[in-house]
């Protein structure tokens, strides 16, 4: 007997998703404004599918960040210098024009006698890109979240990232990064920590 049990597909799970009609109508409305046709072929599932995406872009809104940090490792051998994880991929959508914010995030923090999983900074970021946002909230949200869960003695983040409503709208101009910052505790008070973890993040 075959005990093998298959995953289901997550893009199936998602195609299965209702999509409520109010939804799928404002993309419509949406569509002919822009001056389309949402009954042509190509468009009739288009307000399905917006409404599953914008359902996963903003999944963010269902988690709690800081539940990823409540499972910690307090047998490090002694271990107090900085924890890094750098250049975390995101994606997350500004509030303004709901247009794409893409980056990378390097994220710090000074132990106390206690360290997460290594995936969970990434997975706190996520939870906060997962919604929409502007990038200096963003970076503040991560570095707040990170301190108050962990209780290190120093936290920063820092975040570069494009903004489709720079790029694609607007003053049209490509290939500009934003970077942002946020700095608490040894990180913010000591100049020579500061430097030292901005040189391990490349940003020195």
């Amino acid at each position: 007997m075959n005990f093998m049990h298959k995953l289901p597909d997550p893009d199936q799970i998602k195609e299965k998703m209702s999509v409520p009609d109010e939804v799928q109508e404002a993309v419509r409305v949406l569509l002919r404004w822009s001056g389309d046709d949402p009954d042509r072929e190509g468009l009739v599932d288009t307000p399905s599918r917006v409404g599953r995406a914008w359902k996963e872009y903003c999944s963010g809104y269902e988690e709690d960040p800081a539940t990823h940090l409540q499972c910690t490792f307090e047998e490090v051998e002694g271990y107090d210098e900085v924890v890094l994880l750098r250049d975390i991929p995101f994606h997350s959508h500004c509030e303004h024009h709901l247009a794409p914010i893409v980056g990378r995030a390097s994220i710090a923090y000074l132990p106390t006698d206690r360290v997460a999983g290594i995936s969970k900074l990434a997975r706190v970021l996520q939870g906060f890109a997962h919604r929409l946002q502007i990038q200096e909230r963003l970076t503040s949200q991560v570095a707040h979240c990170i301190w108050e869960n962990l209780n290190p003695q120093g936290v920063a983040v820092v975040v570069k990232a494009q903004h489709g409503c720079m790029t694609g709208r607007g003053v049209r101009t490509h290939g500009v990064d934003m970077v942002t910052s946020k700095m608490l505790g040894c990180f913010r008070d000591d100049p020579a920590s500061r430097k030292e973890v901005l040189a391990l993040m490349g940003r020195a």
